[in-house]
């Protein structure tokens, strides 16, 4: 497990409260996902201090992971913030790299190509260094649509043309896999049609 050891002083609820969103500050890496009760984690508030209002202080790790604690609870891990003077040492664990969730177009897609382009990865970052660790192959049609979000219909009345907004046109319908789409909305994938202005011109 790679961690660095820092010198640090745990915040008091006041000094929290001082706090601003930008503000680095240590949280402990003991969650339901990853247990370790004695290490921490860098994070930063997910709103400034000064707008808390009783209850947790909430802070989102590099990790991309939300953390909820009292700092004035002495059951409780705590906030820490790296200071010099500070009276205690504690473990923080470190990053171990990236993973890339990517959407990749390969021309024509042959073993070739995919094998040029992981070797090309792996020389860029170092051999072995370069992992796979999920790979999704898809064939994907010469063909552009509209994609659009629909309201998906509520209760028996259910509107004849329900309310829908566009969020793209592309070639490849498989942008629609990765297109984060509003709760109670639903994805719809149409054949592109192009918008014809018939404006009168002059």
């Amino acid at each position: 497990m790679n961690t660095e050891k820092i010198t640090a002083r745990r915040l008091s609820l006041e000094e929290v409260t001082k706090l601003d969103m930008k503000d680095r500050i240590f949280v402990s890496a003991d969650t339901a996902e990853l247990k370790l009760p004695d290490c921490y984690v860098p994070a930063f508030l997910t709103k400034p201090g000064e707008h808390f209002e009783g209850g947790s202080i909430t802070a989102r790790t590099v990790f991309q992971e939300e953390v909820s604690c009292l700092p004035d609870d002495e059951n409780e891990a705590g906030i820490y913030l790296a200071d010099e003077n500070g009276p205690v040492t504690i473990e923080v664990l470190q990053s171990a790299g990236v993973v890339l969730d990517l959407a990749l177009f390969v021309p024509g897609g042959d073993k070739g190509s995919l094998t040029a382009l992981y070797a090309a990865a792996r020389q860029a970052f170092g051999a072995d260094i370069v992992q796979i660790w999920r790979q999704g192959l898809k064939e994907v049609p010469d063909v552009k649509v509209d994609i659009f979000e629909e309201q998906i219909p509520r209760g028996r009345k259910a509107s004849d043309s329900p309310k829908r907004d566009r969020r793209a046109i592309d070639t490849y319908p498989t942008r629609a896999d990765f297109i984060e789409f509003s709760a109670g909305w639903k994805p719809v994938v149409e054949i592109h049609k192009p918008i014809v202005d018939d404006t009168p011109t002059i």
